[in-house]
This record gives structure tokens, C-alpha cells and sequence, in this order.
């Protein structure tokens, strides 16, 4: 009798032994597409957005005016997105203000959104105007971004009233808007400027233009076979 026991001891570790294997590797094998995927979606609702409405993909990036990264960011990345995903219409992009460099952030930020709530069409022309206007890092920690600077920066575009975006600026007017940002970039854990979303996927790397394209490219997929 304690042989048997013994033997169908013996059997059932060898069996949990090969299942505790086959399981290991199973799992080794699994492609990054098998692997969970976290999202965490952003409402872009109200935020400046470039792109078709019904593009099956948003990429958000949570960015700065006061940030060297960001300008290099849309230096860098955002004309390639633009040029293979915006304008084929398979991606949204939509910008959420951070402010994580003092008051010059949030005159920025208040000033972009009087420049979109005025124009939303002038928004983009306008976001790439302050940030060619950043000067470069050595001088980076003297003041530039004033209500003054703004409108400078406006005066070519006749929609946009120059008195009102110095009020909005000056007397925070669309401090409302600029205060939505702050709740999204906080419930997302924004620790970085630029962080970028892709359908709620937060890219490790803003600037591996590579895993961006593989990311869309991977939505867009899911997104047929749906």
C-alpha cells in the first residue's frame, strides 16, 4: 500500500512538474500584441484637436510651451505625424496644456486657449509661433512668455482680437479651461512633459518615432477587425 501511494505521489509531481513547464513556457512565447495592454482614455471633449473627428486613433500629447522638449518634440515628431497619419485621416492629435514651469506655463496656456476659443483655425498656426518663439536653453530661466509676447505673436492674424487675448491673459478669463488641463494632466499622473497617448497607451519613449508608428499602426489594425 505505501508503494502505491508513493508511486501515485511520484506521478502527480511529475505531472504538475511538466504542467508548471508548459505553462512557463507558454507564456515565454507570448508576443507583445498577446500581452494586457493598459489604457487609460483621455477626453479630448472641449481640447484643441487636429484631424478628422471620426479618426479611429487619438494621440494626445500632454506638453508644455515653457518646455525645451515639447518645442523639440514639435520640431521633430509631430510634422511626420501630421504628414503620415493626420492628414490620411486615421489620426486625431490633441494638445493638453501642462504647466509644470511656474506662472510663464499657465500665461501660455491661458493665452492659447483666447487664441482657440477666438479661431480654433489660427490654434495650430499660433501653438507653433510661441514655441519657435522659446528661446534656446541657455537663456531658458529669463522671463518671455508675457501677455505682451502673445499678442506679438498673434498680430498677423486678424481674427484674433490682440485687446481681447491680453484680457483673457491679464484678467485669467479662460482660467476654466486651463484649469480642465490640470485635472486631466493629474488624473493621468503627467509627470513628464511631452507624455503622449496613443488610444489611452502611454509611449515609454515621446520621441522613438518608430514605436509611435507601431502603436498606430496596431490600433489601426484592431480597429478593422472590428
Amino acid at each position: 500500500m505505501k508503494n502505491s501511494n508513493m508511486k501515485f505521489t511520484v506521478i502527480l509531481t511529475l505531472v504538475g512538474v511538466i504542467l508548471l513547464a508548459a505553462i512557463v513556457i507558454v507564456v515565454s512565447k507570448q508576443t507583445p500584441e498577446e500581452e494586457e495592454i493598459v489604457r487609460q482614455e483621455v477626453d479630448i471633449t472641449g481640447q484643441p484637436t487636429l484631424g478628422e473627428k471620426d479618426a479611429p486613433v487619438t494621440l494626445v500629447e500632454f506638453g508644455d510651451f515653457k518646455c525645451p522638449s515639447c518645442k523639440a518634440w514639435g520640431e521633430t515628431i509631430y510634422p511626420q505625424l501630421v504628414e503620415e497619419y493626420v492628414l490620411t485621416g486615421d489620426v486625431k492629435f490633441s494638445y493638453v496644456n501642462v504647466l509644470f514651469h511656474g506662472d510663464e506655463s499657465v500665461v501660455a496656456a491661458l493665452g492659447a486657449e483666447s487664441v482657440y476659443k477666438q479661431d480654433p483655425e489660427i490654434y495650430w498656426d499660433f501653438h507653433k509661433k510661441v514655441f519657435a518663439a522659446q528661446p534656446e536653453a541657455t537663456s531658458h530661466d529669463n522671463v518671455w512668455v508675457t501677455s505682451d509676447k502673445l499678442v506679438e505673436l498673434v498680430s498677423e492674424f486678424p481674427s484674433i482680437n490682440q485687446e481681447q487675448l491680453k484680457q483673457d491673459v491679464e484678467q485669467e478669463l479662460t482660467i476654466n479651461q486651463v484649469s480642465i488641463d490640470k485635472e486631466l494632466f493629474t488624473k493621468h499622473n503627467v509627470s513628464q512633459t511631452p507624455t503622449i497617448k496613443i488610444n489611452g497607451i502611454t509611449m515609454e519613449d515621446p520621441f522613438d518615432y518608430e514605436a509611435i508608428k507601431e502603436v498606430i499602426d496596431r490600433e489601426l489594425e484592431a480597429n478593422k477587425n472590428e
